[in-house]
């Protein structure tokens, strides 16, 4: 895989796996509808090039109202279904605004799924306003930084999180922002776990 650096972002092209496709038709209708988004955790490895399944992709999105959800909710409608409700009132109030993720999949089927929430904590909110584009294939992906991506894994400990966080240091090291990067590990409380990166 030969990344190719482009302002905002990254670009190369791959052979597409089915996950990588349904990421794709999933942020089109994002673009379409012209919601900010960011995918975040596992499936920034995987799009990297780490060999490992997973059943979810992790996205954040910008909190919006009733009407514009209402919007992206029909358009979503047109290619997938939510896992969790069939009702748009319900899927915004009882899901969206209690910090619940929604899922959606394809029709009839539960996996892959996009588990999507509203950016709420501070560095949710960075993350949305500092997110990446990877133009995969001519086609555009926004995802986290690499700087909090890799940090965030580490705090998420489990051995499948530090072997994303390791794959990512690998592909990334020559540009990685290190400073960035320690800091995000402060805040995290992952210095010591970042240590092992940067010896």
């Amino acid at each position: 895989m030969e990344l190719l650096k482009i302002p905002g972002g990254y670009a190369f092209d791959k052979e597409l796996n089915s996950l990588d496709r349904f990421v794709l038709d999933f942020v089109s209708v994002l673009d379409k509808e012209k919601v900010k988004y960011v995918i975040v955790s596992g499936y920034v490895a995987i799009l990297f090039g780490r060999s490992r399944s997973s059943e979810d992709v992790d996205m954040f999105v910008e909190k919006m109202n009733r009407e514009k959800f209402f919007s992206l909710w029909e358009c979503l409608s047109c290619k997938f279904e939510c896992l969790n409700t069939r009702d748009p009132a319900d899927a915004y109030d009882e899901y969206l605004l209690n910090d619940t993720a929604l899922r959606f999949s394809y029709p009839g089927r539960f996996i892959p799924n996009m588990e999507t929430k509203f950016s709420k904590k501070p560095l949710d909110f960075w993350t949305l306003e500092h997110s990446l584009n990877v133009r995969l294939n001519k086609k555009t992906i926004r995802i986290s930084p690499i700087e909090v991506q890799i940090p965030f894994k580490l705090f998420l400990g489990s051995e499948k999180d530090i072997e994303d966080a390791a794959h990512l240091y690998e592909v990334f090291k020559q540009s990685l922002d290190i400073g960035l990067t320690e800091d995000f590990a402060i805040r995290l409380g992952v210095e010591k776990e970042m240590e092992r990166f940067f010896k």
